[in-house]
Parts: structure tokens; sequence; C-alpha cells
């Protein structure tokens, strides 16, 4: 797992917290657009799954933080990723897409609110 770098643990643990919230707001997101039918409560048979994809978003959340703030990075003296602007833009990066998966994640327990 080393060897991922910080946005490929970013994006899977962005996928995976989409996987962790569409047993239940999928369905809701569905009906609001005016979608029904009987299929979209196959949408909830995730609903046992939600556990892993919460753990392996939470992982790879965590995997990237390590590598931006933890771990030193080494580059070239004359590559892009010493400039100091492309290291702010990871983190700003890091930060959104982080509460956007938090944020889905909490989907399951905020969803009911609504409906």
């Amino acid at each position: 797992m080393s060897s991922l770098n910080a946005k490929s643990s970013l994006m899977i643990g962005a996928m995976a917290a989409i996987g962790a919230s569409l047993c239940c707001l999928g369905p809701l997101l569905l009906l609001s657009l005016g979608i029904g039918g009987a299929w979209i409560s196959g949408l909830t048979a995730l609903q046992p799954f939600r556990p892993l994809f919460v753990a392996a978003a939470l992982l790879f959340i965590a995997l990237a933080f390590r590598k931006l703030y933890l771990t030193p990075q080494v580059c070239e003296p004359t590559s892009a990723c010493r400039a100091a602007s492309i290291i702010k833009q990871q983190r700003l990066t890091f930060w959104v897409v982080s509460l956007l998966s938090l944020g889905l994640m909490a989907g399951p327990w905020i969803a009911p609110l609504f409906y």
C-alpha cells in the first residue's frame, strides 16, 4: 500500500464513501428526482456491506493524509512538486474531497430527517 500516492488514495477513499452511501442516499436521490419503481429497493441490498465501504474510505483518506502531511515529499530539485502552490492545491483538494466523503458517509444517519 505504500506505493499508492496521495491522489490515488484520495480517489479510492472517495469512491468507497460513495459506495457506503449508495444504499441509503441513492434511493432518496432517485425518489426526489421523481424516479421510482420496485428496482430502487435493490439498491438497499448493499446495506450489509456499508461498514466495509466506510472502513475502506477512512483507511484511504488516512493514507492520503499521511502522504500529504506526515511523510516528507521526495522530489527532484527542479520538479513541480517542490512548488508551495502545488502542495497547497493538493492539500486543499484533500480537505474538499475528505469533507464531501465524510458527508456522504454520514448521509444514512441524516437521510431519515428528510423522509
